[in-house]
């Protein structure tokens, strides 16, 4: 019993995020998250400093195509060659790869413009959702949930939680402070990503129990 509810979390996890997604979605069709993105806008970009702005700066890098790649490809061939866990390799080419998908997917479906309240970076294509925020929510994410259960010490497993979390939180941050998406372009990022996550996560769980018990 207790092994089937620990495998029905990351169904409930996808069902709420995928609920939160379409509201936030519908908030950004019928524009109504003008106060909730200016406020925090303003808010952000009200911290301005040279630190902050190398900081983002950073962050938009290891948040952009190469070094998404570079990070991809070093897991794969950790999980292949020296794990060599060939199924979690699958669910993490699956998730990272998934997730870029549904971004091009959704850009195009809505085509929202980026904000133009003081661009300190400069990137093209559309803003809703943001592409940084979906890709370091499933690759930094998904890179949590494998190790996780190779890390034995609590304190180790707290830490990689941690750290997860920082690098997903400031490279969405750091975008709103870059001035090239709206914080409801981040959410609904985390939001879709964070679902597609769980859902691959509960897939995976699933067959590895079924294949566990011979069914």
């Amino acid at each position: 019993m207790q092994a089937m509810k620990v495998r029905k979390t990351p169904l409930y996890l996808t069902l709420v995020g995928l609920i939160a997604s379409i509201v936030v979605a519908y908030f950004v069709a019928t524009n109504r998250v003008s106060a909730f993105d200016e406020a925090i806008i303003h808010f952000v970009q009200g911290k301005e400093s040279p630190f902050w702005t190398g900081f983002a700066k950073f962050c938009a890098f290891i948040g952009s195509t190469v070094p998404v790649i570079c990070i991809t490809l070093l897991t794969m061939l950790f999980l292949f060659f020296v794990l060599k866990h060939r199924e979690e390799l699958i669910l993490f080419g699956i998730v990272v790869g998934g997730s870029a998908l549904l971004n091009v997917v959704l850009k195009r479906l809505f085509t929202r413009e980026r904000p133009t309240i003081h661009r300190i970076l400069e990137e093209t294509g559309y803003s809703f959702p943001s592409g940084h925020a979906m890709a370091a929510f499933s690759l930094y994410g998904v890179i949590v949930f494998l190790l996780w259960k190779h890390i034995r010490p609590r304190w180790g497993r707290v830490l990689l939680l941690i750290l997860g979390s920082l690098i997903i939180a400031m490279i969405g941050i750091s975008r709103v402070y870059a001035g090239v998406h709206y914080p409801s372009d981040v959410l609904a990022g985390y939001l879709v990503s964070g679902s597609w996550l769980a859902f691959c996560i509960y897939w995976y769980q699933w067959y590895r129990e079924r294949k566990t018990s011979g069914k």
